[in-house]
């Protein structure tokens, strides 16, 4: 299948190229700091990768670590996500927003990795949560991809100590 490259993270089928998305390339560091807690984490790009890494501490009701981006898809007809990555053994959450608020409701899906072992991981809408807090809710609408606002990856669920996912790319296909 040939692909357009719009940048080393993001790609997008060639379906898309009339309409191209913005594969921002600003990341947000979102840790538990936010209620008290001491997770620290960092974002950086290494050997054309994205790095999420730092500690996760459950010192102070804490217990987790995010990174975030705003993402226009452009009301494409994306029917599932394909993430290349490398882990650490732990699991992570790929999360994804259909509003620009920092805070609010999330679709949400666990992966786990293996140490040090590239994974290709495939995701349909139907495979996401609708979670706030940590907390599933009780309607839970399936998400349409194209309406996707922001993309993110959190480590949580008591994985104390430090951590390293490295995202080779996130690809949206139809």
């Amino acid at each position: 299948m040939t692909t357009k490259q719009l940048s080393s993270l993001f790609v997008f089928n060639l379906l898309f190229a009339t309409t191209e998305a913005n594969a921002n390339a600003r990341w947000y560091v979102v840790n538990d700091s936010v209620m008290g807690g001491i997770s620290n984490s960092q974002v950086l790009y290494e050997n054309d990768n994205l790095v999420f890494t730092g500690k996760v501490s459950l010192a102070n009701n804490g217990g987790f670590a995010s990174i975030r981006t705003p993402l226009d898809v452009k009301n494409q007809n994306i029917t599932r996500i394909v993430l290349r990555i490398k882990g650490d053994g732990q699991t992570y959450q790929l999360r994804l927003r259909t509003n620009e608020y920092m805070d609010g409701a999330a679709y949400t899906h666990s992966f786990s990795t293996t140490k040090s072992e590239w994974l290709n991981i495939e995701f349909l809408p139907e495979d996401f949560q609708l979670t706030y807090r940590g907390r599933l809710l009780e309607q839970q609408p399936t998400i349409s991809f194209k309406e996707i606002k922001q993309l993110g990856f959190m480590i949580a669920g008591k994985q104390a100590g430090e951590f390293r996912l490295e995202i080779g790319k996130i690809e949206f296909k139809n």
